[in-house]
């Protein structure tokens, strides 16, 4: 093997290598701002539409065989049924509590709130790596009190 071919084999290595051990940590406070606001803005768009398809897309394939379109839209009928719109989340930033973490199976673990009115949106997210980037692989989502 050529040197050049092997300077590029181990360049390409050690681009991997960086990327797995990129997604073993929590994202930045940008990049995980943008993870939780997509993922509860196509809950959001989904609840609001009827269509779950956007969300089902953006769900790690483990989810998306657990939780077809159908089974997505009974899950959240509640929000749907209730007229929940929390799409000003948009424009407010997450409060984590506690501090994000990657836990010892390689999740995303994001727990926090938004302080919406009259109640606060608390969410509980984990996301798996998956094609490169963070896909979700939990959900869960309700209004709370403003305690």
């Amino acid at each position: 093997m050529s040197t050049v071919l092997r300077l590029v084999a181990a360049f390409l290595l050690l681009l991997c290598a960086s990327a797995v051990q990129a997604q073993n940590k929590v994202p930045s406070d940008r990049v995980l701002e943008a993870l939780v606001k997509s993922s509860l803005l196509s809950l959001n768009d989904a609840n609001v539409t009827g269509n779950y398809a956007v969300l089902h897309a953006k769900l790690s394939k483990p989810f998306r065989e657990q939780f077809p379109p159908e089974k997505l839209k009974d899950t959240f009928k509640e929000f749907s049924q209730g007229n929940a719109d929390f799409d000003i989340i948009a424009a407010m930033p997450p409060t984590y509590d506690p501090r994000p973490v990657v836990d010892e199976d390689g999740k995303l673990v994001v727990k926090g709130s938004f302080p919406t009115e009259p109640s606060r949106l608390l969410f509980e997210l984990e996301f798996i790596p998956s094609d490169g980037e963070w896909k979700l692989i939990r959900i869960h989502v309700k209004l709370g009190s403003k305690s």
